[in-house]
């Protein structure tokens, strides 16, 4: 589910996920921006410079074979070739398997997650929401909620398999916590006067398909690791959505619908906020291996949501006659 540019019908108002996620991210967490917006100092100098720190409280995460990002308590770096990296060092550093700072930990996976949103396609602008847009972007959170139980436990399932009765139970969990959340999207277009099974039925938006696809490849794959950061990420971002963007989409709906129930509970008014608590504890218990590929996954995710297409989101005329032949 994307979140789209809103106009309220009193007074103009626009947001959009990218926007979104940085004001929250980075205006709460300063010093993301060492990570995103200025120069990192030499991996060296980093170093000598905290060598008094208690380094129990330091984070990396390898994004690439020459791509890292490095977190203590007060500061987040990335390091790259092309931007100041210490490929020796980067060898001397090591970090152990349990996080004693979750903190820090939340900090290099949202680092991640906007490095992904950075690198995202824009070939489209998304729209301003007007009904028929309203109701792409519910079909959009009915593709993107539907597998998840499903999938969920098949990951759970390999875990179980591979020994990894911990990552196990925690996937059993989060097929138990997401059943059902599909059927909040269908009721949002049902109210909305339209026959809601055979609208999602008939249409699937390019932009959810490409996220399950990517869902569907982590769950299934030897290692299921990859939908801990698949599921965080998407979470991660569903924080970023306030009191006040829902009540923005409910102005444009007639008066007296309710179509946001699936928008408010993947929302920082909903259950994503202990969710993304249990995630972040589940991940920091993990191996240094584990959570380098959680955070790759969060880049790759995040690069996949923030994307925009030619053809994701249709013209409002184009939608009208789509979902025409739908209306109850």
């Amino acid at each position: 589910m994307k979140v789209l540019n809103t106009q309220r019908r009193t007074k103009s108002t626009s947001f959009s996920s990218s926007t979104l996620l940085d004001e929250t991210i980075i205006n709460r967490n300063s010093s993301l921006l060492t990570a995103t917006a200025r120069t990192s100092p030499c991996l060296n100098q980093v170093l000598e410079d905290n060598l008094c720190a208690n380094f129990s409280e330091l984070e990396y995460v390898k994004l690439s074979h020459n791509k890292f990002i490095m977190a203590m308590v007060d500061q987040v770096w990335v390091y790259s070739q092309d931007s100041n990296y210490d490929q020796q060092s980067s060898i001397q550093l090591s970090s152990a398997n349990v996080v004693k700072n979750i903190r820090i930990l939340q900090k290099l996976l949202d680092t991640a997650i906007l490095l992904g949103k950075r690198v995202a396609n824009f070939e489209q602008k998304p729209p301003v929401v007007s009904l028929p847009i309203w109701i792409w972007s519910l079909i959009s959170q009915y593709h993107l909620t539907h597998p998840t139980p499903k999938l969920m436990r098949e990951a759970a399932k390999r875990f179980d398999f591979k020994g990894q009765e911990f990552l196990a139970e925690w996937a059993e969990k989060k097929a138990f916590e997401e059943t059902g959340h599909d059927r909040l999207a269908l009721k949002d277009i049902q109210s909305l006067g339209y026959r809601a099974e055979a609208v999602v039925n008939a249409f699937m938006p390019p932009s959810a398909k490409l996220l399950v696809d990517y869902f569907v490849n982590c769950a299934q794959a030897s290692d299921p690791i990859g939908v801990v950061g698949y599921s965080y990420t998407l979470e991660r971002i569903a924080l970023a959505i306030e009191k006040k963007h829902t009540q923005a989409i409910k102005a444009t709906l007639p008066s007296g619908v309710e179509a946001t129930r699936c928008l408010w509970v993947h929302s920082s008014l909903g259950s994503d906020v202990e969710h993304v608590e249990e995630t972040l504890e589940t991940i920091a218990k993990l191996t240094q291996n584990e959570r380098n590929q959680i955070a790759l996954t969060c880049y790759e995710t995040a690069k996949l949501y923030f994307s925009v297409h030619d053809h994701d989101f249709p013209s409002t005329k184009e939608l009208q006659h789509k979902l025409k032949s739908f209306r109850d």
